[in-house]
């Protein structure tokens, strides 16, 4: 009989097999544990998240967006320096209007446009800015075009009268300063050109109807 203090307590090789597997299982375990933490995902950026640098600002309901023209063409816009250079006051009376969507002059009109033909004459060392306005209805875009054609409309007639095209100057302010929401009243005031008397080395004579 084999005394128990004899009993071979060495490993067996199935058991060095296993605690070899257990190892390394354990350890490709833990290289993929670490792995996945030195890794942060980065989440794909949303579409409204996405900068454009050349993208234009966005801008609220209601805000006045004013397109530049393509150098060399198309209705110009200026600062608005009238006040400074010009003389508003002495044809307001003659200020023209149009109807809705319109750049064709109404025949009630052509008297106001014949005296500023008139008032020229008397002044001919002094030119005119024709200022085309609009309402507030339509695009910023579309408005200064309209702007545009009737300021144009307006020398036009007024050459054909015989005043000289150096003289004359259009600016189209599209719809800047016309209120939203307004009445129609406002509104047939709004669609409108203006004549500004440009500054001059003598006086101006005043209108003689």
């Amino acid at each position: 009989m084999r005394s128990p203090n004899n009993v071979n307590h060495a490993p067996t090789l199935t058991t060095m097999k296993l605690t070899s597997k257990t190892l390394c299982l354990a350890s490709l375990a833990l290289a993929t544990f670490l792995a996945g933490c030195n890794h942060t995902p980065v989440r794909p950026p949303t579409p409204d998240q996405t900068i454009d640098p050349n993208a234009p600002a966005r801008r609220g309901p209601g805000a006045t967006i004013v397109t530049p023209p393509p150098f060399g063409g198309g209705p110009q816009q200026r600062p608005d320096t009238s006040n400074e250079a010009g003389d508003r006051a002495s044809l307001q009376a003659q200020t023209i209007y149009f109807g809705y969507d319109s750049s064709a002059i109404p025949r009630a009109e052509y008297t106001k446009l014949q005296a500023v033909q008139k008032y020229l004459a008397a002044n001919p060392t002094v030119r005119l800015l024709l200022e085309g306005n609009c309402d507030w209805r339509g695009t910023a875009e579309y408005n200064l075009g309209l702007g545009d054609r009737r300021a144009t409309a307006a020398k036009q007639y007024l050459e054909k009268l015989g005043v000289p095209a150096t003289r004359l100057e259009t600016l189209s302010k599209g719809s800047i300063g016309a209120p939203e929401k307004a009445t129609e009243e406002q509104m047939s005031k709004d669609r409108r050109v203006e004549f500004v008397v440009l500054r001059a080395d003598a006086a101006p004579a005043p209108l003689g109807l």
